[in-house]
Protein backbone atom coordinates (compact mmCIF):
# COMPACT_ATOMS: atom_id res chain seq x y z
CA UNK A 1 0.00 0.00 0.00
CA UNK A 2 1.22 3.48 -0.78
CA UNK A 3 2.33 5.17 2.50
CA UNK A 4 0.50 8.32 1.46
CA UNK A 5 -2.78 6.40 1.34
CA UNK A 6 -2.12 4.08 4.28
CA UNK A 7 -4.57 4.51 7.15
CA UNK A 8 -3.30 6.31 10.23
CA UNK A 9 -2.36 4.06 13.11
CA UNK A 10 -4.97 3.88 15.85
CA UNK A 11 -2.33 4.13 18.59
CA UNK A 12 1.03 5.87 18.49
CA UNK A 13 3.56 5.34 21.27
CA UNK A 14 6.02 8.24 21.41
CA UNK A 15 9.24 7.89 23.39
CA UNK A 16 10.38 11.42 24.21
CA UNK A 17 13.95 12.08 25.22
CA UNK A 18 17.63 11.90 24.48
CA UNK A 19 19.36 8.57 24.96
CA UNK A 20 22.69 10.41 25.35
CA UNK A 21 21.49 12.18 28.52
CA UNK A 22 21.27 9.15 30.83
CA UNK A 23 17.77 8.89 32.37
CA UNK A 24 16.33 11.32 29.82
CA UNK A 25 16.55 8.34 27.47
CA UNK A 26 13.81 6.39 29.27
CA UNK A 27 11.24 7.18 26.53
CA UNK A 28 13.45 5.91 23.69
CA UNK A 29 14.45 2.89 25.84
CA UNK A 30 10.80 1.90 26.28
CA UNK A 31 10.12 2.31 22.55
CA UNK A 32 13.20 0.18 21.73
CA UNK A 33 11.92 -2.63 23.97
CA UNK A 34 8.42 -2.35 22.47
CA UNK A 35 9.97 -2.58 18.97
CA UNK A 36 11.62 -5.84 20.02
CA UNK A 37 8.23 -7.17 21.11
CA UNK A 38 6.63 -5.97 17.86
CA UNK A 39 9.34 -7.75 15.84
CA UNK A 40 8.38 -10.98 17.62
CA UNK A 41 4.71 -10.37 16.82
CA UNK A 42 3.80 -9.58 20.43
CA UNK A 43 2.13 -6.22 19.68
CA UNK A 44 -1.13 -5.94 17.74
CA UNK A 45 -1.46 -4.24 14.36
CA UNK A 46 -2.46 -0.60 14.39
CA UNK A 47 0.36 0.54 16.72
CA UNK A 48 3.14 2.88 15.60
CA UNK A 49 6.31 3.21 17.71
CA UNK A 50 8.37 6.40 17.34
CA UNK A 51 10.91 8.51 19.20
CA UNK A 52 11.03 12.29 19.43
CA UNK A 53 13.22 14.91 21.04
CA UNK A 54 10.15 16.56 22.58
CA UNK A 55 9.97 19.64 20.37
CA UNK A 56 6.29 20.70 20.45
CA UNK A 57 5.79 20.93 16.67
CA UNK A 58 7.20 17.45 16.14
CA UNK A 59 4.98 16.02 18.87
CA UNK A 60 1.88 17.54 17.27
CA UNK A 61 2.89 16.03 13.94
CA UNK A 62 3.41 12.59 15.45
CA UNK A 63 0.03 12.41 17.16
CA UNK A 64 -1.90 14.05 14.32
CA UNK A 65 -4.63 11.78 12.99
CA UNK A 66 -4.24 9.04 15.61
CA UNK A 67 -6.99 8.00 17.97
CA UNK A 68 -4.65 7.61 20.94
CA UNK A 69 -1.17 8.93 21.61
CA UNK A 70 0.76 7.30 24.46
CA UNK A 71 3.75 9.44 25.40
CA UNK A 72 6.66 8.26 27.55
CA UNK A 73 8.85 11.01 28.97
CA UNK A 74 11.33 11.69 31.73
CA UNK A 75 10.17 13.92 34.57
CA UNK A 76 11.86 15.86 37.32
CA UNK A 77 10.10 16.05 40.66
CA UNK A 78 11.22 17.79 43.82
CA UNK A 79 11.52 15.88 46.00
CA UNK A 80 11.73 13.04 43.54
CA UNK A 81 11.74 9.29 43.70
CA UNK A 82 13.64 8.02 40.64
CA UNK A 83 11.74 5.29 38.84
CA UNK A 84 8.30 6.38 40.06
CA UNK A 85 5.83 6.34 37.19
CA UNK A 86 3.02 8.86 36.76
CA UNK A 87 0.13 8.27 34.37
CA UNK A 88 -1.61 11.45 33.26
CA UNK A 89 -4.33 12.22 30.79
CA UNK A 90 -3.78 15.95 30.16
CA UNK A 91 -7.13 16.33 28.38
CA UNK A 92 -8.68 15.85 31.81
CA UNK A 93 -6.52 18.54 33.38
CA UNK A 94 -7.51 21.99 32.22
CA UNK A 95 -4.75 23.40 34.41
CA UNK A 96 -1.96 21.38 32.71
CA UNK A 97 1.02 23.68 32.94
CA UNK A 98 3.86 24.03 30.50
CA UNK A 99 7.18 22.74 31.78
CA UNK A 100 5.76 20.82 34.73
CA UNK A 101 6.15 17.22 33.54
CA UNK A 102 8.94 17.18 31.01
CA UNK A 103 12.66 17.29 31.59
CA UNK A 104 13.03 19.46 28.47
CA UNK A 105 13.07 23.27 28.30
CA UNK A 106 10.21 23.32 25.80
CA UNK A 107 8.35 20.11 25.56
CA UNK A 108 5.26 18.22 26.46
CA UNK A 109 3.47 20.92 28.45
CA UNK A 110 3.95 23.41 25.65
CA UNK A 111 2.90 20.83 23.06
CA UNK A 112 -0.34 20.13 24.95
CA UNK A 113 -1.06 23.86 25.26
CA UNK A 114 -0.35 24.47 21.59
CA UNK A 115 -2.43 21.46 20.51
CA UNK A 116 -5.35 22.72 22.60
CA UNK A 117 -5.10 26.19 21.08
CA UNK A 118 -4.98 24.74 17.56
CA UNK A 119 -7.60 22.04 18.27
CA UNK A 120 -5.03 19.36 17.39
CA UNK A 121 -5.03 17.11 20.44
CA UNK A 122 -5.54 13.46 19.63
CA UNK A 123 -8.86 12.04 20.77
CA UNK A 124 -6.98 10.58 23.73
CA UNK A 125 -3.55 11.54 25.06
CA UNK A 126 -1.92 9.54 27.85
CA UNK A 127 1.42 10.55 29.33
CA UNK A 128 3.59 8.11 31.23
CA UNK A 129 6.17 10.24 33.04
CA UNK A 130 9.06 8.57 34.85
CA UNK A 131 10.87 10.43 37.61
CA UNK A 132 14.57 10.51 36.85
CA UNK A 133 17.81 10.81 38.81
CA UNK A 134 20.47 11.72 36.24
CA UNK A 135 20.17 13.88 33.13
CA UNK A 136 23.88 14.37 32.60
CA UNK A 137 25.73 13.48 29.42
CA UNK A 138 26.26 9.77 28.94
CA UNK A 139 24.39 6.64 28.00
CA UNK A 140 22.53 4.12 30.09
CA UNK A 141 19.71 4.49 32.58
CA UNK A 142 20.34 4.61 36.32
CA UNK A 143 19.29 1.41 38.13
CA UNK A 144 16.05 2.87 39.53
CA UNK A 145 14.88 4.15 36.15
CA UNK A 146 16.00 0.97 34.35
CA UNK A 147 13.95 -1.05 36.84
CA UNK A 148 10.85 0.98 35.89
CA UNK A 149 11.05 0.09 32.18
CA UNK A 150 9.47 -3.40 32.51
CA UNK A 151 6.49 -2.29 34.63
CA UNK A 152 6.03 0.74 32.38
CA UNK A 153 5.95 -1.46 29.28
CA UNK A 154 3.25 -3.58 30.92
CA UNK A 155 1.16 -0.46 31.61
CA UNK A 156 1.59 0.76 28.04
CA UNK A 157 0.62 -2.63 26.65
CA UNK A 158 -2.52 -2.53 28.82
CA UNK A 159 -3.31 0.95 27.45
CA UNK A 160 -2.78 -0.32 23.89
CA UNK A 161 -5.11 -3.29 24.48
CA UNK A 162 -7.81 -1.02 25.96
CA UNK A 163 -7.50 1.48 23.11
CA UNK A 164 -7.71 -1.18 20.40
CA UNK A 165 -10.60 -2.95 22.14
CA UNK A 166 -12.85 0.03 21.50
CA UNK A 167 -13.95 3.34 22.94
CA UNK A 168 -14.19 3.77 26.66
CA UNK A 169 -14.82 6.67 28.93
CA UNK A 170 -11.36 7.99 29.73
CA UNK A 171 -10.61 9.67 33.00
CA UNK A 172 -7.65 11.55 34.32
CA UNK A 173 -5.57 9.42 36.64
CA UNK A 174 -2.24 9.57 38.38
CA UNK A 175 -0.41 6.37 39.22
CA UNK A 176 2.41 6.43 41.69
Amino acid sequence: MNPATAPSPRVTVIGVGNEFRRDDGVGPAVVARLRERAARGSLPAGVRLVCCDGEPGRLLGLWEGVETALVVDAAHAHPGRPGRIHRLEPAGYEAWQAGTASSHGLGLGEAVGLARALDRLPRRLVVHAVEVADGSLGTGLTPAVAAAVGPLMARIEQDIARCLAGPRGGRATRSV
